[in-house]
């Protein structure tokens, strides 16, 4: 009752926030869920599915808690992409930025951006950066829009998404000798 007389009184969860409960900062929506209420003893939550689970307050109070709408309702969303060496990057990252215009829910104010973060066994890691300002209307149909748009945008360019591919060779045993 304790803990749910502190959440009452600190307001860092009301009914209508989004909030999940994954211990890591980020745009995952793993036990991710809408505010429904919040009782003396716990808070109701209920999830994409429409399954509403009862927490207990003390955990809330407990356990890291991500709350995307305490402050600022808009969230950043990561989308990581490889592209073949033998594609230009520049391109690539151009058409990254294009394809962030395929949802009016992104945010133009701050724009996209396309970065390439590093360079992996079987092509180049580039990273698509949005923002969004309605977490509460889902993050992956969003995410699922860029992604085929940058499939789409791809294949018309020419930008090739490598399959990862590992090489084995056998060897023909050794001939022993006496």
């Amino acid at each position: 009752f304790v803990s749910g007389f502190v959440l009452l009184m600190d307001k860092s969860i009301k009914p209508g926030d989004v909030i999940s409960f994954t211990g890591h900062t980020g745009t995952s929506t793993e036990n991710f869920g809408w505010v429904q209420e919040l009782r003396g003893r716990y808070v109701v939550v209920r999830d994409r599915d429409g399954v509403e689970t009862l927490v207990p307050n003390q955990n809330l109070i407990t356990n890291q808690v991500i709350n995307w709408s305490y402050s600022d309702r808009k969230v950043r969303i990561k989308l990581p992409v490889r592209v073949s060496y033998g594609d230009d990057p520049e391109e690539a990252l151009a058409i990254l930025l294009r394809a962030a215009d395929c949802n009016s829910r992104i945010l133009r104010e701050p724009p996209a951006v396309s970065r390439l973060m590093a360079f992996a066994d079987s092509g180049m890691e580039l990273e698509l950066r949005f923002w969004i300002a309605d977490p509460e209307n889902g993050v992956n149909n969003v995410r699922s829009d860029v992604n085929r748009a940058i499939f789409r945008l791809f294949r018309e360019h020419g930008i090739t998404i490598p399959v990862a591919q590992h090489e084995v060779r056998i060897s023909p045993p050794a001939v022993l000798t006496r």
